[in-house]
């Protein structure tokens, strides 16, 4: 199985997303992470959609988005060429005992506790797929209560210009 990341600039108007996501659900292809935030650009919104399927079928995938009316643009972005985040939260159960050890494990992979409580932390990290498995495999001794993902969001090195779609590497 092949994973597509794409980063489409679509009209933020109403009804987008559900059109998007419909496209997907109606021709039975699931949706592996979609995230969406307004650009620079007023009117124009950005979404990042990861997909995972045959060759095929991803190509499918970028042609039926490309006529939705709403898309203005479509970037593959392809890893070598891309920068990938995401924002995790972790909840952690966190007595007296072994507090100290998980804050050494949150300070080496560069992360963050973003609260404390009596029983639990919660912790923030940010980065690729590696760096967000790698801490939560160091996590598994520990009893992870909940974990919250927002899904990729990405974008492509060098410069875009949004208005005339042409690409520039710095």
């Amino acid at each position: 199985m092949n994973r597509l990341v794409l980063s489409l600039l679509v009209e933020n108007n109403a009804g987008v997303l559900s059109r998007v996501s419909g496209l997907f659900s109606r021709r039975g292809y699931s949706i592996d992470s979609l995230s969406v935030g307004k650009t620079n650009v007023p009117h124009i919104s950005r979404m990042t959609v990861v997909a995972h399927g045959d060759e095929r079928n991803l190509m499918q995938i970028e042609k039926q988005l490309s006529k939705l009316v709403d898309v203005i643009d479509i970037c593959e972005l392809v890893p070598s060429e891309s920068v990938y985040r995401e924002l995790v939260l972790i909840k952690v159960e966190a007595t007296e005992e072994v507090r100290s050890s998980i804050v050494s494990i949150v300070d080496i992979f560069r992360a963050h506790i973003i609260d404390v409580a009596p029983t639990s932390l919660i912790i923030e990290v940010t980065g690729d797929q590696g760096k967000i498995d790698g801490l939560l495999g160091m996590l598994e001794g520990f009893n992870i209560t909940e974990i919250v993902r927002t899904g990729l969001s990405g974008m492509k090195r060098g410069r875009v210009n949004v208005d005339t779609k042409e690409s520039e590497e710095q």
